[in-house]
């Protein structure tokens, strides 16, 4: 099994208002460096994403991909690489923790296989810039949301 970069964050609000701004992938350029446009592409039977395609421009590396994502209850939700151009694979996850009155803790997991070779080292410390950049921009959206 693949190896996984995971790091949490707590966020001064309830569970559902941060799922909220994860499941609102139109919004995604607004809070999110590396995501340039977010298109859904097929919906559930309860209106959630299935299918999203997200062009990313993350510097020296950029990606047109179609993640499908599953949704397991309220406070988790899981994605894998449809099609990409730049990945041969891509795992991850949100899984939202109550930790309080309105505070959440926010648990981001993430595999990438590149199609380039890369050496494990240098992948796991991209695997947790993408995360820690994801988690502040969504805290900062969440807690302080500007539009």
């Amino acid at each position: 099994m693949a190896e996984h970069t995971s790091s949490s964050i707590t966020i001064e609000a309830a569970a559902a208002d941060v799922m909220g701004v994860i499941a609102d992938f139109a919004r995604y350029p607004d809070w999110t460096g590396e995501v340039k446009e977010a298109e859904v592409l097929k919906t559930d039977g309860e209106g959630r994403a299935e299918q999203v395609r997200l062009v990313m421009d993350a510097g020296a590396i950029k990606d047109d991909q179609t993640l499908a994502y599953t949704w397991t209850g309220a406070n988790e939700v899981s994605w894998t690489l449809v099609r990409s151009q730049m990945l041969r694979s891509l795992d991850g996850s949100y899984l939202l923790t109550p930790a309080g009155p309105g505070t959440t803790e926010v648990t981001y997991r993430l595999t990438v296989d590149v199609k380039i070779p890369m050496l494990g080292m240098i992948k796991r410390k991209a695997e947790k810039v993408i995360i820690d950049r994801a988690l502040a921009g969504l805290k900062k959206r969440v807690e302080s949301p500007t539009k």
